[in-house]
């Protein structure tokens, strides 16, 4: 089975500093087949300041973003099909930088706390879990990723 190609370029230019010692601008760029480009950098908490950039995406912050979008976009979904409303979605999400057991560092946890606007009837806490637990499991970036992913969503009002 064929599947579907989904495409990013990665662009970078070394420009001033002293390559040699590590004193060279990790900003970068993201251009996407729709024509967005966004400005993109390593984490300011991973290569200090000024060689990187904190004004930019860094690729944590993208793959924390990547996940907490796909749950989103799949949970509208699943409980559009469940005969519910959504009216509004917010989630802070967060994801941890730790060791593994190797000492190489890795995303290892992303928590995501999504506040949902339901217009019409409002799932019952089961039901809101049930709605999770199928999103996750559903979810294209959630199944391609080992970082442990949970929910932690406020019971509904």
């Amino acid at each position: 089975m064929a599947g579907h190609h989904h495409t990013a370029t990665v662009a970078w230019r070394r420009g001033e500093g002293d390559f040699a010692k590590g004193r060279y601008s990790r900003a970068h760029s993201w251009r996407f087949d729709g024509g967005l480009e966004v400005p993109a950098s390593a984490s300011p908490s991973v290569v200090p300041l000024p060689h990187s950039s904190a004004e930019a995406v860094d690729p944590e912050e993208a793959f924390v973003a990547a996940i907490a979008s796909c749950h989103m976009l799949t949970f509208i979904d699943i409980a559009r099909r469940a005969g519910f409303v959504i009216d509004a979605y917010e989630d802070e999400a967060v994801g941890t930088l730790a060791k593994n057991e190797r000492g190489a560092r890795w995303v290892s946890e992303v928590v995501l706390r999504p506040r949902i606007t339901f217009g019409g009837r409002h799932p019952t806490a089961e039901e809101l879990d049930h709605l999770h637990h199928e999103a996750h499991d559903q979810c294209f970036i959630a199944n391609s990723v080992k970082s442990d992913v949970r929910v932690e969503a406020p019971a509904t009002p």
